[in-house]
């Protein structure tokens, strides 16, 4: 079975050789080299072809993020795990943007930095379970967010009307007279506009209007 050739960047000496020792319990994984910045390790992955970097985001010269970034694009084939102390949502997010077939922290059990190098060479990504868990809630965020964009459209121009009444600030008995229309009709449309864009109260719909440009913040 043909090993997978990896190669650290790490710009802590001590951390590369530890990595390489833990990574040799492995008799699938061979560690082929190491780098103390993103400038080397690019340099070497075309010398030594890689399938995997298992690499730092805060190093000298060149940060992790656009190294990977770089290598991404220039050796597609080569796949990327980020190993870094970070777990807040900002360093995650560009990572996957950047390239990153996975995202591992530091102090993860070194299990699964071998899990995740297997997982990335053979089945394309792998994220610690903490890093996964704001990855999909991000996902759900946006799936929601442009599920909501798009139910807008479905409101009828009168809808649209009241939704934005609605926002700003006046009431069903204000609206009906405003439109010339029953308050009931007015309870009405604002039933439909909440089924259709899943909102469940006054206070989500005005963050909604906010969001869509309907009204302003400081409105």
């Amino acid at each position: 079975m043909k090993k997978v050739r990896v190669i650290i960047a790490d710009d802590h000496a001590i951390l590369r050789e530890g990595l390489k020792a833990l990574l040799a319990l492995s008799e699938n994984i061979e560690v082929v080299g190491d780098a103390s910045s993103g400038k080397e390790a690019l340099e070497m992955i075309g010398k030594l072809t890689p399938d995997v970097v298992i690499m730092d985001i805060a190093m000298p010269i060149m940060d992790g993020i656009e190294t990977t970034r770089r290598i991404t694009k220039s050796y597609p084939g080569v796949k990327v795990i980020i190993l870094s102390q970070h777990d807040n949502k900002e360093y995650i997010l560009s990572a996957i943007k950047a390239g990153a077939s996975g995202y591992i922290l530091k102090k993860a059990v070194s299990a699964d930095i071998i899990s995740g190098v297997e997982a990335v060479n053979s089945e394309g990504y792998y994220f610690h379970p903490m890093v996964a868990k704001t990855v999909i809630e991000d996902y759900l965020k946006n799936l929601k967010g442009r599920q909501q964009e798009d139910d807008y459209e479905r409101l009828s121009e009168r809808e649209k009307e009241v939704l934005k009444l609605i926002a700003d600030g006046y009431t069903s008995n204000d609206i009906a007279q405003m439109l010339f229309i029953s308050v009931k009709t007015v309870l009405g449309h604002r039933t439909n506009i909440m089924e259709k864009l899943n909102i469940h109260n006054r206070t989500e719909l005005v963050k909604y209007a906010i969001r869509k440009g309907i009204i302003h913040a400081d409105a």
